[in-house]
This record gives C-alpha cells, structure tokens and sequence, in this order.
C-alpha cells in the first residue's frame, strides 16, 4: 500500500478543491529531506511549472532520489520540454487521430471550425468525449497529471502541441474533470479498506483474458495470487489499459507473450523506469525475444547450440550457395516466433529459398539451424539464476514440435515434470550457462539431449507455469518460491540496495 502525497507550489492553489490531508507545499516536501519511509511513497507533482531548475523540476527530481514513485517523472518533464523528442513517438497517436476524424462528424466540423483546437486533458481524461480513446493513449505515453494539445491541419490533421498544464489556470469544467480524474487515479492509493493494510506491498500481474496460449492459466494466476497474499503481497490482474496505473505498485509480474513490438515490452520499461521489481525486465525480454540475438550472444560464449546460419534479405545469391551447401531437413526461424509459431522445417535447398523469401517479408534476417529431432525437449525453470523447475515436453504426435498448429488450434504433446535432483547434470550446466548471460530473471530455457551432447534451442524470458503441468511436482510451493523473490528483491528495492 502506498501513501500519498500532493505536491502544489503554494497551498492556496489547491483551494477550488475539497481539502485534503495529502497536500504539501513544494518548500514543505523539498525541506523535508531524505527519511526512511515505512510504506512506499507516491508523489503527484502539480506545481505549477516543471522549467528547469523550477520548484517543480526539483520536486520531482528530488522524489526520485529518494525513491518515490512520482508523476511527471523527470524524464517525461525532459521529454516534453522538447518536441524534437516528443515529436518522435507521435506517429501512431496521428493515426489514431486521423482514424477518429473520420469516425467522428463532430470531431471533423470542429476541426474544420476551430483550425487551431485546444483540449485540455487530467490523468488521460478529457471534456472532449471524441478525443477519449487519444486521450488515454498520450497519457500513457506522457504520465503528467495536466495536459494541453493543440491539433493543426497541414495535408491531414495532427497533434502540434503536448504541454504540461497548470492547475490554477484550469477552467472551471476543466476543475470538475480534474476532480474526477485524479480520484479515478488515486482511488488505489487512498481508499483501501482497512482491512487490506495486513498487506506490505502491492504487485500487479499483467494478463490478457483474450490469449490463446497465455504463459500461466487461470488457476496458475489464482495460486500466484494466494501465495503473494501469504506473504504480505497484494497482487492484482491488470490488463493493457492499466498501463497509466503502473506507478501504483511495487512490482511488475508479465503474464503475458511477451514482445518487443507490443504493449508488454513498453510495461516492462515503464515499471523499471518507475522503480518497479519486474520480471520480466526489458533487458531480458530484449535478448530473449530475438532469435538472432540469443544465437549471436550463446555462440561468442561458447554455449552450444544446433549449427545455426543467418540468413539476409536481399542477398539471394549467398541464400542460394548456403541452400545448396547445407543437409535436409533444416528448421527455418523468425527471430520473434513463439510457442513453435514462425518455425518450419524444409527438406530441400528450394524449400529453404521459398520459406525464405517468405519470411523475409517481416524481418530482414532469419535463422536456419540443423534438424535434431529428439522425443522430448528439456525446459529448465532458472530463477535468480537457480534451478526452479524441470519438465520434459513431449513431441505432439505424429509431429516435429511440441505445439503443432496446422489444424488452425494449437495442439501440444504430452509432458514429465521432474524433481531438479533427477535432471542429468550437463542438461542443469548448459541452462544456467545460458541465463547467466541474460539476466537473474525468471527463464525457461529449452534444450535437446542427445547423448552426451546437448544444445540449447531457445531461451524463454516468459516461461509458461501451468497449473498441473510446471507446478505437478513442486505444487504451490513453485507459486510460494517466485513470490518469495519478488518479496525478497522489493524489500532490498526498498532498504535501497541492490537485488
């Protein structure tokens, strides 16, 4: 549970507003200095201007230095003193724009009325109900409590502006929306019961209820849920549009697929920039997510690995000399594939071509790795760099993978789950060799055994634990352990030192 506290140049400024025990003037905060703080802290920074140097430039830059969670961090304060940075991530957000002009007859005529329209938005919120969607959207992508933009028309209509806004200068409407707007932000922080105060921090576990192969089913996420509530943890399922709400918390769990190109990738950093305990941290889903990474990074460090080619896009001669050179079958891969999508096996030197020349039309490298085809493949549950769990997945029958999708549904194979003491001792020595060079996340790495010879095939920055499946031999306490790191690294989060 968090405590809160409202920053404001002078107190009067707060006057059109309900009084509130959290207030505090920017002298009053800044003077305070550095305590320690038995609960974490959540700063909501509304001085009046955040220039540099200003009042409200030091309270948050001072809030973070001693480890308060704060909104408008200093990066978003940088990144909104110049548009020449902020400019850079306005793409998507002018397509969304664009997209809602044409949704909205409203929106269209009071563009074309106004020519230079200005809206004013609190915590992702806006008076302009067209604008609603766009609104959150730059909210989350700027977390300041006011914002104001400004929208021109050169050849289609665009955002001009996006400025931090100043809370005495609101309209009276516009005080009303702030009103309701940072309750709705604030509601976490200041009205849990009572009865919830037995709980020292807060984790949040994203999910999406919509995935087909999620990386921990329903009842994996409830015990996730119970064994962090055991310990002191309350924990939370928040979906994609909670993104705003991030700062709320103490840690970060993704359970979702995770991606560099989607909005787990962004929560990731978000939470990491914020002060977050997060697994999987961005690094970690960086490394792992890119095929071509992982085999570049395990082969300068001698970790064995299938015999692996890169191949290029637009150098179809030397994917002809290669396609011609190798033995069949091979496995063809896309760097960002998951759950054994974007990876194919190919019998011929002009299969290997086609496959290619596919797959070349969305990444401009893709791997080609020899065909190994063993009964199962080992997945190591690695956790701060330690063996956590073991299982061997199965073959789908009368298939190459573990999941075989050419039905159109996803089928798996069959598994083992096995104690970590009955694991041979090379398969437990490859796996860590592998993880110490992501991170001390949670991974699940994949290999295959053959003999004494054995490879890794992937390293997992998400790995699946499956209620029934992970969990068969270790049962709750695999949920207790993962928890119990999380406790672990937010406590040490908190005593300001390292993991």
């Amino acid at each position: 549970m968090s405590k809160l506290r409202i920053i404001v140049d002078k107190k009067e400024d707060w006057q059109a507003f309900y009084p509130a025990e959290e207030l505090m003037s920017a002298h009053e905060y800044l003077a305070q200095g550095t305590r320690k703080e038995s609960t974490p802290v959540q700063i909501i920074n509304l001085c009046q201007n955040y220039r540099y140097l200003s009042y409200g430039y030091y309270t948050s830059l001072l809030a973070e230095a001693r480890g308060h969670k704060v909104i408008p961090s200093i990066q978003t304060i940088n990144d909104l003193g110049r548009k020449s940075v902020y400019g850079l991530g306005m793409k998507d957000l002018n397509t969304l724009l664009g997209k809602l002009v044409d949704k909205h007859a409203g929106l269209r005529e009071q563009l074309e009325a106004e020519q230079c329209l200005k809206v004013t938005l609190c915590f992702g919120h806006t008076l302009f109900a067209p604008l609603q969607d766009l609104a959150r959207q730059i909210f989350e992508q700027f977390p300041c409590p006011i914002l104001h933009l400004t929208f021109r028309k050169d050849a289609a209509w665009e955002i001009e502006t996006v400025k931090a806004g100043n809370l005495t200068l609101l309209t009276e409407e516009e005080e009303d929306l702030f009103a309701t707007a940072i309750d709705m932000f604030s509601r976490k922080l200041w009205r849990k019961p009572a009865a919830r105060k037995k709980y020292r921090y807060d984790l949040a576990i994203l999910v999406d209820h919509d995935e087909q192969l999620p990386p921990s089913d329903p009842m994996a996420l409830k015990h996730f849920i119970r064994a962090g509530r055991q310990l002191g943890i309350d924990v939370s399922l928040i979906g994609k549009k909670d993104y705003g709400h991030l700062a709320e918390y103490d840690g970060l769990f993704i359970r979702e697929t995770t991606s560099i190109s989607n909005h787990t990738y962004r929560f990731a950093k978000k939470a990491e920039h914020e002060g977050l305990v997060v697994f999987d941290d961005p690094t970690s889903i960086l490394r792992c997510c890119n095929k071509v990474y992982l085999a570049d990074l395990l082969a300068a460090n001698g970790v064995a690995t299938p015999e692996t080619h890169l191949l290029y896009k637009g150098n179809r001669k030397e994917l002809t000399l290669l396609a011609r050179s190798l033995s069949y079958p091979r496995v063809l891969k896309i760097p960002d594939g998951a759950f054994s999508k974007g990876v194919v096996k190919v019998g011929s030197p002009e299969e290997l071509i086609q496959q290619a020349e596919a797959y070349f039309k969305q990444s401009a490298i893709v791997l080609v790795q020899e065909f190994m085809y063993t009964e199962y493949d080992w997945r190591i549950g690695i956790l701060n760099n330690k063996p956590l769990y073991a299982c061997k997945y199965m073959m789908t029958r009368g298939h190459w993978q573990i999941y075989n999708h050419s039905s159109g549904e996803a089928e798996s194979g069959d598994f083992e789950t096995l104690p970590i003491h009955e694991v041979p001792p090379k398969v437990l020595k490859t796996a860590l060799k592998a993880t110490k060079l992501i991170g001390d996340g949670l991974y699940g790495v994949d290999l295959k055994q053959t003999g004494d010879k054995v490879v890794i095939i992937e390293v997992n920055d998400n790995p699946s634990i499956d209620s029934g499946v992970e969990d068969l031999y270790l049962q709750t306490s695999l949920y207790r352990m993962i928890m119990e790191e999380f406790l672990r690294r937010m406590e040490r989060r908190r005593l300001g030192i390292g993991h």
